[in-house]
Parts: structure tokens; C-alpha cells; sequence
């Protein structure tokens, strides 16, 4: 047989073998060969003169495969594995991986990112030659795996937290079973208005990704978009209101406002009471006096009596609006840039979920001066009664008498 046709068979044979069957086969044909068969098979199939020597061996021996286990190599053999031979390999891989050492200046990573590429180079400083596969192998077998930050850390908790989200609770119940309106508010995060790349990914068709700004400056922004956010609790409703300059306590109950006449009205044409559930700070914080001045010309306006339950510092997470209406908003506009306020409005307005979420959208270009000063006259007028419970958390505020 020549040497191609030999090549021809052993490629066609041996890609189905194991290692000991290729040794055996390889072997095989070299003893047909006779005189010189060894370096001849060794040439055409690549595999080294000692391993076919070893298949001849293997052969005059006549050993058999071990069917029950298996098993290729004896037991034991093989390459050993690193962290046999290098005894001190893990315990230097987890000291520097070990979140502890972050607090140790003179960590060899304390102050780099640490991929296990660094990790491969920062062992071989230490003597030890492995490479950052074995490192990634290592980590793995060892427990560790690539984790982001978890926001666990709310600050400083209130002794009455819980206590206050138990009153708030109760608050609801009340409200719902009443039929009266029940509403989560708040501020979406600001949104840059113009073509910038925006998280996520669309379908579109392949090579045609959508082609945005290299860089988010200000300057290359044709606006801002400031979505304020109102969800009706019991229909599962949303209203969104699309402000244009700034984020104030006027622009949030603006913003309420929209939401009651153009929705909440008709949803509870007997309502008498309306129940606000807002976070601490910001806009409709609790210590603004603004937002309560403006709710009180809500109250006047709508002859509604409105109770305001704040959710206590650091909490914000816990707002029905973020898991129910801002999230779903978030994934429906993902990877597509915000280029102007009509595509945000659609797009707010487009939002909806499997359990029914229905989202109506508006666009406010009216101007919010901030720095607004309130005096203590007034406060003084406004119709503000505080809940025996946490006071400056808890209120209702309710139309004044025409006489006032």
C-alpha cells in the first residue's frame, strides 16, 4: 500500500477511535508493514514513533480494553493537573481574589480590575507558571464566579420603616374598599432627547444597526425629557406626563392634575378622596413645602381631599410605580434612541404587559422655575391635617371653605 492510500485510510479511521484504540490501529499497521512500518506510520499520521511503539508492545501483549470502567489511561495517568504539582497554586489564587485583601494596600490587585488574565500574571510573579485558563478553571472549582454590585444598602434605617410601610398598607386597603382612587407617583430618570445610544438591543436587519451619537454631550441634545409618572393601583393604569424643563413640586402635581382630568375623573366619577403614595424626597418630597402648597390648589380645584403617604427614607425601590409602570416602560424603549419628545410620548404610550398594563402619555412644555421661596403665611393656609402616626410622613390635605 502506498502512502497515500494509507494516509486515506488511517484519516477516515482513526477521527472515530479513542487514544488507545488509534495506538492499537496505528501499531497494527505498522507490524503489516514490517521493516521500517513504525517511522513509515509515524510520518503519515503525525503520531510519535514511542506511542506506536507502545501499541506494539500493547498488541504482542495481548491486553484487552477495560469494557467495565472504560478506561483509557491506567489509573494515575496522564498529565498531572497543576494544582497537584504546584501545592501552594490555590491558596495563592483565592489570597488575591479573597475580598478581604481589598482592604490591604499592598494586595497585588488592590488596585486593578481582576480579570483572570491579570490574575495568570499576578501568579507568575509569585513563581507560578499557569495560564489564565487554568485560572478561570481554578476560580470556578473553587466556588467563585463573576458577580456584579448588589444594591443592598439603603442607608441609615428608620426604627419605624417597617412600621410605616404596615400604615401605609392599611391606607390602601382602606381607599380600595371604599372604591376611592389609589395612585403610586414619581419622577422617571431625566432622559437626554436626541439621537444617543440607548440600552438594548431591536431586531433589525443584520448590518443596519441603527446609527447614533459617538459621545452624549449636552450640547448635542435637542432637548431633555423629564417623564413623571402616575399609576392608578386598582386598574392597573398609567399616566405619564412628559415635562420639558425642570423637575419641581409644580410639575408634579401639574403632572397629577394632567392624570385626573384626562383619566382619573372618569375612572371614579363618585370619588370624593384620593390616596397620593409617593417617596420621601425629590419633587413631592416631605419636607417641600411646594408640593403641598400646589396640592392644596388640587384639592380647591378638584374638591377632592387628598392623603399623601410618604414611603420612608432610602426606600424608593419599594414604589409600586418602579416594578409596575417605569420598568415595563424601560424594556419598551430599549435600543431605540430617544431622537424626540413625540418618539418618547409614543413610546411611553405603546408600553404594555401581559398582566394588562395600559399607558397614556403627554407632553408638558410648560416652563417650572425653580427656587421657588414659600413663607410661613402660607403654610399657614393650607388645609393640612397630620395623621396621629409619623405626622410629617402621613397627611391629608382637603379643600378650604369658601369662606377661608
Amino acid at each position: 500500500m502506498d502512502d497515500t492510500a494509507l494516509k486515506e485510510k488511517l484519516s477516515s479511521v482513526l477521527p472515530y477511535l479513542n487514544e488507545k484504540q488509534r495506538r492499537l490501529c496505528l501499531a497494527a499497521e505498522a507490524r503489516a508493514l514490517g521493516h521500517g512500518g513504525v517511522a513509515r506510520v509515524a510520518g503519515i499520521s503525525g503520531v510519535s514513533r514511542p506511542t506506536i511503539h507502545k501499541g506494539l508492545r500493547e498488541l504482542k501483549a495481548g491486553r484487552e480494553l477495560d469494557a467495565a470502567m472504560g478506561r483509557i489511561r491506567k489509573p494515575g495517568g496522564g498529565r498531572k493537573r497543576l494544582k497537584q504539582t504546584d501545592a501552594t497554586l490555590v491558596t495563592d489564587l483565592e489570597g488575591l481574589v479573597e475580598p478581604g485583601t481589598r482592604g490591604d494596600p499592598m494586595s497585588p490587585l488592590r488596585w486593578t480590575c481582576k480579570s483572570v488574565r491579570q490574575l495568570a500574571d499576578a501568579l507568575g510573579a509569585l513563581g507560578h507558571r499557569v495560564s489564565y485558563q487554568v485560572v478561570s478553571e481554578l476560580l470556578h472549582e473553587a466556588g467563585y464566579s463573576l458577580q456584579a454590585n448588589a444594591k443592598r444598602f439603603e442607608g441609615s434605617h428608620h426604627p419605624d420603616r417597617d412600621a410605616q410601610f404596615g400604615y401605609i398598607n392599611d391606607q390602601v386597603k382602606r381607599f380600595l374598599e371604599a372604591e376611592q382612587p389609589v395612585v403610586s407617583v414619581d419622577t422617571k430618570k431625566k432622559e437626554l432627547v436626541g439621537a444617543f445610544k440607548n440600552g438594548g438591543h431591536e431586531w433589525r436587519p443584520k448590518g443596519q444597526p441603527e446609527e447614533v451619537n459617538v459621545y452624549d454631550f449636552l450640547s448635542l441634545a435637542v432637548g431633555k425629557a423629564i417623564p413623571y409618572g402616575v399609576y392608578d393601583v386598582a386598574r392597573n393604569v398609567g399616566w405619564v406626563n412628559v415635562g420639558c424643563d425642570h423637575d419641581t413640586a409644580s410639575f408634579a402635581v401639574e403632572s397629577l392634575r394632567r392624570w385626573w382630568y384626562s383619566m382619573g375623573r372618569q375612572a371614579y366619577p363618585e370619588a370624593n378622596r384620593l390616596l397620593i403614595c409617593a417617596d420621601g424626597g425629590g419633587s413631592n418630597g416631605y419636607r417641600v413645602r411646594l408640593w403641598k402648597i400646589e396640592l392644596q390648589g388640587f384639592a380647591q380645584q378638584t374638591g377632592l381631599e387628598v392623603t399623601v403617604c410618604h414611603l420612608p427614607p432610602g426606600t424608593s425601590k419599594w414604589n409600586k410605580i418602579e416594578h409596575r409602570l417605569f420598568s415595563h416602560i424601560s424594556m419598551n424603549w430599549r435600543g431605540r434612541p430617544l431622537v424626540s419628545h413625540h418618539v418618547i410620548v409614543q413610546l411611553i404610550s405603546s408600553t404594555t404587559t401581559r398582566e394588562g398594563l395600559e399607558v397614556k402619555a403627554g407632553l408638558d412644555r410648560n416652563k417650572y422655575p425653580t427656587k421657588i421661596k414659600v413663607s410661613d403665611k402660607q403654610m399657614k393656609a393650607v388645609n393640612l391635617r397630620k395623621h396621629d402616626f409619623h405626622g410629617e410622613w402621613n397627611y391629608t390635605i382637603s379643600p378650604r371653605d369658601s369662606s377661608d
